[in-house]
């Protein structure tokens, strides 16, 4: 703990003198800048006030005399140095090292990194020291589809710049962080809503930050647009705790390390957090015959491995080599089980136990349903196929998993873009199947491959991406990496597959457009043939209808006709006109103007009139029989009464007409 602050003091000296001498308030600014020159004062002086012909160096002795200045600043003070650039009384800030007799190199050209947020989208743009902004907003304008004449860059310290403007003469760090304002774009509903986000990336929030083990606070200001995880990395410098053994309160419960401040719900404008070093898991001993296995962290930066001592064990321990019988780590999967299936869940158990929850998410199932999920969707889902062999046997598998496997950036880039399945083949018996799985799933050049390499070249990482005709091994990545190289291997081979999958995307979308057009084909076909079948339907419906209609109505005549004859064949014979009896002429008027004439007898019955007139198909039933003068409806008489008694003798007119 001594050492530790002693180096904390050292860095706040140096942080002090850094500030005096270039005038940057900004204290996250500072510390960015200084670390990225590893806390050299000189160089980042140099840096940020860059000469006009070159890089200056300082010579040896004055590089020691500044030494054994941070060295013995505590005990006695140090002699006048030559007038800081910015005036102040401080004694911590007074300091501004003299840079005397420096020799000229020739200067490399200094990159910048901005990171640019617009709306929903982020866009990372890095470019030389020498352009001007507006080459920056060219880049933007191609990425975002933004006119740069409706583009306004904001988040620049010194405020709203012109275009024209020299990022050399800003003095910037090398991560900056910037924001697009589009007011004559309208912003749809979901822009809109993050209008009030947009406006707090630019204001500045006071984080203080309490040291439970060194017992004090800092105050740090912080601009909305910087993460979660720069903060946290800007504060390990301070505190010397790497960030993956920071452990952290005050954050609200759905931040995440990604989030920028100004998104994470922080209290504005100040806050309060609290952070101390993440207790190891070697130090929690678990009272049971078997001992867990150290779990080694590190930041996502990459630490360098901390000493052994800190977890109690030594480094043979540390790196799963113990002798010792009373310690012995369950293996990751059990010989010769039966289930593919129990085995992975047995190994992401087990896995989880000796380093922790952050760890890939192992596919549960079969090598088969792994490049089924991975290969044989569509094309927009596909993913790349990431297979993990792991060895206990070898020496490199602890820092392997604990430090490659489980770093956050390792962790978030597998999950997001490959189906991670994994394998245990320490033992021989487990390592026999696995290579007849390779066999039937990806031929045997990938099992021979998987069979030359040696015990201490594990743990092996096979990158896999399906083809059309078969499957293809990208890379075999073996365990003696680091965690940038792993991840500039994994990004390499997310390129070809990206290519492919363009392609594939491409052709896939070709063909569900042909095979559109075929479907919309054959589904116009199909419903001409219904609209045909149906019309067909309805003819054939129409005619049978008439047909019917047809028979009925001719039943129905000669239903009439046979009735007409019958009353025909029943008529008494007509009378002549000389006879002994009365005799009664009627003439009958029908509705189409002709006229029927008939003798009748005068007694002879009314029934007699009215079938006759039936037999000359104007049935009663359907029509009445009307005297002309006076008007008289004689079918509504009495049909058993006389015509003398109808009073239609000895001759009348008469006139049918259709009932209503």
């Amino acid at each position: 703990m001594a050492s530790d602050s002693e180096n904390n003091m050292d860095r706040e000296i140096i942080l002090a003198d850094f500030q005096a001498c270039t005038g940057i308030d900004d204290i996250a600014e500072a510390i960015t800048l200084l670390e990225l020159n590893n806390w050299d004062l000189v160089a980042a002086i140099n840096g940020v006030i860059p000469q006009e012909n070159g890089i200056l160096q300082s010579n040896l002795s004055s590089v020691a005399s500044q030494a054994n200045i941070y060295g013995s600043r505590s005990q006695a003070a140090p002699a006048d140095p030559p007038a800081a650039p910015t005036a102040s009384s401080s004694s911590s800030s007074a300091f501004c090292p003299a840079l005397p007799s420096r020799h000229i190199v020739e200067r490399q050209p200094r990159m910048l990194n901005f990171r640019v947020e617009y709306r929903q989208r982020t866009v990372e743009v890095v470019i030389e020291e020498g352009s001007v902004v507006g080459e920056i907003k060219q880049i933007l304008e191609t990425e975002l589809q933004v006119p740069v004449s409706k583009m306004q860059l904001k988040g620049w310290k010194s405020g709203d710049l012109s275009d024209s403007i020299v990022l050399q003469s800003l003095h910037l760090p090398k991560n900056n962080s910037l924001y697009v304002l589009t007011p004559e774009i309208t912003p749809t509903a979901s822009t809109s809503q993050n209008s009030v986000l947009q406006e707090s990336l630019n204001q500045n929030f006071l984080l203080v930050i309490s040291h439970r083990e060194a017992q004090r606070d800092y105050n740090l200001n912080f601009p909305g647009s910087r993460t979660i995880q720069e903060v946290k990395r800007n504060v390990s410098d301070l505190i010397n705790i790497p960030v993956r053994h920071q452990q952290w309160e005050g954050w609200p419960a759905s931040a995440s390390d990604s989030m920028t401040l100004a998104a994470s719900g922080i209290s504005y404008p100040c806050h309060h957090l609290g952070v101390c070093r993440r207790s190891s898991p070697a130090n929690a001993r678990v009272p049971t015959e078997e001992c867990a296995d150290v779990h080694m962290v590190s930041d996502s930066e990459g630490d360098d491995f901390e000493d052994a001592s800190e977890f109690g064990v030594d480094e043979s321990e540390m790196f799963g080599m113990g002798t010792s019988t009373g310690c012995r780590k369950a293996p990751l999967m059990p010989e010769n089980t039966e289930n593919e299936v129990d085995a992975l869940l047995h190994f992401t158990a087990e896995f989880t136990t000796r380093y922790g929850e952050c760890h890939p998410v192992f596919f549960i199932g079969t090598l088969e349903a792994a490049s089924q999920e991975a290969f044989y969707g569509k094309a927009r889902d596909r993913k790349l196929l990431a297979i993990y062999l792991h060895n206990d046997e070898s020496v490199l598998g602890n820092v392997f998993c604990s430090q490659m496997m489980c770093a956050d950036s390792i962790v978030s880039y597998l999950s997001q873009n490959f189906i991670t399945w994994a394998w245990d083949v320490t033992k021989e018996a487990n390592k026999a199947r696995l290579l007849t799985m390779c066999t039937r799933h990806f031929g045997s050049v990938v099992a021979q491959t998987i069979r030359t390499y040696k015990t201490d070249q594990f743990p092996l990482l096979l990158i896999v991406m399906g083809k059309r005709t078969s499957n293809e091994v990208l890379n075999v990545i073996q365990g003696n990496t680091t965690v940038d190289e792993l991840m500039m291997r994994l990004m390499g081979a997310m390129e070809i597959f990206t290519a492919q999958q363009q392609e594939d995307i491409k052709d896939e979308d070709e063909r569900e457009a042909r095979e559109m057009v075929k479907r919309e084909q054959d589904e116009a076909y199909q419903l001409s043939l219904e609209a045909d079948r149906k019309k067909r339907e309805a003819q054939e419906r129409e005619q049978a209808e008439q047909l019917r209609l047809q028979q009925i109505q001719k039943e129905a005549d000669d239903e009439k006709e046979a009735i007409r004859l019958s009353l025909e064949h029943a008529l008494p014979p007509e009378p002549a006109e000389e006879g002994g009896e009365p005799i009664s002429k009627l003439r009958i008027r029908t509705p189409s103007g002709e006229f029927l004439v008939r003798r009748f007898l005068g007694s002879t019955k009314l029934q007699v009139l009215f079938d006759f007139v039936a037999s000359k198909g104007y049935p009663w039933e359907d029509f009445k029989l009307l005297t002309t003068f006076p008007r008289r409806n004689i079918t509504q008489l009495d049909p058993a009464s006389s015509l003398l008694e109808a009073k239609l003798f000895p001759q009348e007119t008469l006139f049918l007409e259709a009932k209503e």
